[in-house]
């Protein structure tokens, strides 16, 4: 929308050209966010806690988690309200992307706000079965692979890149399509495992968010895109406003969501963050490089999957529990150690995922 309004005032002022530049949008969109969530914070957390829709804690669960049960959840409804808010507000409208992109945030947050409302509101601890939770996610993400499949106009839109190699690029065909829906389905459910402690998974969430942002920059920039010998990708330079937006989003809620919590995201925020990650690597075609910077989620679900693995075939768990955060916990971690130290592990894993793009 304001870069309409910013190509009106140009014919005024040729000072509003400056609007055109994602660059600049990019840093708004982040603010906007940012303070779309400051401002709309308190009144949701308030509503939220008169209407009694709070955390339920699970009864095998570490003991100090006793004293979260009925903090206000469902606030990652802010995240998606200010995304897609600053996204309308400051991205090319006319690129296909953007609008895949929040099709994606907006389709899975509604798939975990039912699950979250199942929980909390009709007070089903089970909240989505399984099969729903994935026929939900089927459908979202399967229309937006197909689209992205079927308007592909050049190779490199459905090539798998390596990162570390510069000429080496699987061309994936047909197999795009399970390919880039595992990446979406898999990074939601991955993101949405690491939210269980306060803080965990937001911050990670903003860091390869701004990892991607920057990718999606250089990736729709030509020259860039050249130089670092990666897919020249049309449209893709407009993710960078959608990624600045989902980092200032990121940072508004973190502000109520840091130690001790007053708010959780719940399946509402998790799901819909995860997915949209998920998205715009695959737009950028960078899912590898997306499976570095996003270590942590991986490592969150790797530790379930093992642990379920484990249990079936010999009936032993490998960790004390699932997912590994709990692990830590259970051997005496500090809640606010283990959040730091998984931040401190996310920084270290995004710069190595922002280093492939040189390294080649």
């Amino acid at each position: 929308m304001m870069l309409l309004i910013g190509s009106w005032l140009t014919g005024l002022d040729q000072g509003f050209e400056v609007v055109q530049y994602i660059t600049l949008r990019a840093i708004f969109s982040a603010l906007t966010a940012l303070l779309v969530c400051l401002l709309v914070g308190p009144t949701l957390i308030r509503r939220l806690t008169a209407a009694k829709i709070g955390q339920s804690v699970r009864d095998d669960g570490p003991e100090s988690h006793l004293v979260k049960a009925g903090t206000p959840t469902m606030g990652g409804a802010m995240i998606i309200v200010a995304v897609a808010f600053s996204t309308l507000l400051w991205s090319d409208l006319s690129v296909r992307q953007v609008w895949l992109v929040l099709f994606v945030t907006v389709g899975f947050g509604a798939i975990g706000w039912v699950d979250d409302y199942r929980k909390v509101i009709l007070s089903n601890s089970v909240g989505l079965k399984a099969r729903e939770k994935l026929i939900g996610q089927a459908v979202v993400a399967g229309i937006a692979v197909l689209v992205l499949y079927f308007t592909a106009t050049e190779r490199s839109e459905v090539e798998l890149i390596v990162p570390f190699f510069k000429d080496v690029a699987l061309n994936l065909g047909w197999l795009f399509i399970p390919f880039a829906f595992l990446v979406i389905v898999g990074s939601s459910n991955a993101v949405n495992l690491t939210d269980g402690l306060d803080g965990l998974a937001i911050l990670p969430s903003v860091m390869v968010a701004a990892g991607l942002g920057l990718i999606a920059y250089l990736a729709g920039h030509a020259l860039f895109a050249d130089y670092l010998h990666i897919p020249n990708i049309q449209g893709a330079g407009e993710l960078t406003v959608f990624c600045s937006a989902l980092v200032g989003a990121g940072l508004g809620f973190l502000w109520f969501n840091t130690y001790p919590a007053q708010v959780f995201m719940g399946d509402v925020g998790a799901l819909a963050i995860g997915a949209a990650l998920g998205a715009v690597a695959i737009m950028v075609r960078q899912e590898l490089v997306l499976f570095i910077m996003g270590g942590v989620f991986v490592m969150e679900a790797v530790s379930v999957i093992l642990q379920v693995a484990s249990f079936k075939l010999t009936g032993r768990r490998i960790f004390r529990m699932a997912p590994i955060h709990h692990h830590f916990e259970l051997k005496g971690w500090p809640e606010p150690r283990i959040i730091v130290r998984f931040w401190i592990i996310t920084v270290i894993l995004v710069l190595i995922g922002l280093s492939t793009l040189k390294i080649r």
